[in-house]
């Protein structure tokens, strides 16, 4: 979502394609954002027991900037208590192609998000970024740490 707000008018600008993208553009949105901002729903009568802490991606943060949206939609899931872990906006290492070119980095990037998971006593990661948590999620899984990641929409959907 992000690339296509901030980079698409850069790429179609002076082109065919301009107004085509600027429909588009209007019919865009990051889910989290669709449900809070555009439909005005912060509960969506979803019930998950457990803790969770929140993982802001890099992609919904910085590029699309989303922040609250996903952290007001966990606070109206009954049974869930979402606790916020340390620097919560520190990049999980995946980055596309960074994970495969500079791997060690990367591990260790997704080492440090997932121990500062650990610390706050969660049992899940949630985050909107498939890509982070599949990232963390290889590296929970190599070292066999008692935590599972989740996308937000399946904690609406209120589903484990």
């Amino acid at each position: 979502m992000g690339y296509i707000r901030n980079y698409y008018p850069k790429l179609f600008h002076n082109t065919a394609l301009h107004n085509e993208y600027k429909q588009l553009r209007k019919n865009i949105y990051e889910f989290s954002d669709f449900l809070v901002n555009v439909l005005k729903v912060k509960d969506v009568g979803a019930r998950f027991d457990g803790i969770v802490t929140y993982h802001d991606s890099c992609a919904a943060l910085r590029e699309y900037g989303i922040n609250d949206e996903p952290r007001t939609l966990l606070r109206h899931v009954k049974g869930l208590q979402l606790i916020e872990m340390e620097e919560t906006n520190k990049c999980c290492g995946f980055g596309g192609t960074f994970a495969a070119k500079f791997e060690p980095i990367s591990t260790a990037m997704a080492e440090q998000k997932v121990e500062n998971a650990l610390k706050t006593g969660a049992g899940y990661i949630v985050s909107t970024d498939t890509s982070c948590l599949m990232n963390q999620q290889a590296y929970i899984l190599k070292k066999n740490l008692p935590i599972k990641v989740m996308h937000l929409a399946d904690i609406l959907a209120g589903t484990e």
